[in-house]
């Protein structure tokens, strides 16, 4: 009897012991994050806030400048956490990349995700893919939290399948002029809510008509851009010093929103040649800036 009680007691020792390991090395793990965009609840939300309109053939959007902002705000939210990726979901015939999508899918931490877009340009299939994403990103424990940016009731099932494995999922919306563009079982079920309003899109969003600059004749080159975007870091490190500096090198190769924005207008008005939708030349841009700063280090 004594023995069974001993063999007992070791057992539970043993079972304790790899408790302790598992939730010490649980413990040593970082947090990592993921954004989830549904894009065409994006375009029309955002449309319709900052020029009235969901029709995008009436203004423009500075996606990858948004995507950055994007990133950035998660960065201060989930300020423990590393980021895995934004996962981008839209709608395409065929499901071929469209230009736009491409220069999307080009950008450093982002995964294009394609549904379908029927003969209504409406998007089949995108809601899908988020709960396939989401669920099978928190069943493999590869994210603690997801942020959510989407406002169709469809993806309740993917927030449950999410959550159901451990993973804290966050929606994130965009403000409405009248009402909700958001359905109210989707706000129940997350585990928190933001909403992002009208300075925050301002930047990215403009009318067609009231764009600043035109396309000018020449398309500078990349080291026309590379060139600017080196004046414009000598510029900024002269105006804020070194300890601004310090504070900025952390979140490389990423600016915050609102010094990328700063230097995409500053750079546009010394090139006067509009960066909106130029992937491979805003690239080039925070390159030169930040190899300038980083040289100055």
């Amino acid at each position: 009897m004594n023995d069974d009680l001993a063999a007992l007691s070791a057992r539970i020792d043993r079972t304790n012991e790899l408790l302790h390991r598992m939730l010490a090395e649980v413990a040593k793990t970082p947090s990592t994050h993921a954004i989830f965009v549904d894009a065409g609840y994006l375009y029309a939300a955002a449309g319709r806030l900052v020029s009235g309109t969901e029709d995008r053939r009436t203004f423009d959007v500075d996606t990858e400048g948004l995507i950055e902002a994007l990133i950035d705000k998660a960065r201060t939210i989930f300020a423990d956490s590393r980021l895995l990726r934004v996962y981008w979901y839209d709608g395409a015939r065929r499901r071929i990349h469209t230009a736009e999508q491409q220069s999307i899918a080009e950008l450093p931490d982002v995964k294009v995700r394609l549904g379908n877009l029927n003969a209504n340009n409406q998007q089949k299939g995108v809601d899908s893919l988020i709960r396939s994403d989401l669920e099978s990103l928190a069943r493999h424990r590869a994210i603690s939290d997801a942020a959510l940016i989407g406002g169709d009731e469809d993806l309740v099932s993917a927030v449950e399948a999410a959550q159901g494995y451990g993973a804290r999922v966050h929606l994130w919306g965009i403000e409405a002029p009248e009402g909700r563009n958001q359905a109210e079982p989707l706000l129940w079920e997350v585990d928190s809510q933001r909403t992002f309003d009208l300075d925050f899109f301002k930047p990215y969003v403009s009318r067609r008509a009231s764009a600043v600059y035109e396309a000018a004749a020449t398309r500078p080159t990349r080291d026309d851009v590379r060139f600017v975007g080196a004046q414009i870091a000598a510029k900024w490190l002269a105006a804020r010093g070194r300890e601004a500096l310090v504070e900025l090198l952390p979140g490389h190769p990423y600016l915050p929103g609102s010094v990328d924005q700063d230097l995409l207008v500053e750079a546009e008005g010394l090139l006067q040649y509009s960066l909106r939708g130029q992937a491979d030349l805003r690239r080039a841009l925070r390159d030169g800036f930040w190899e300038h700063l980083r040289t100055q280090y």
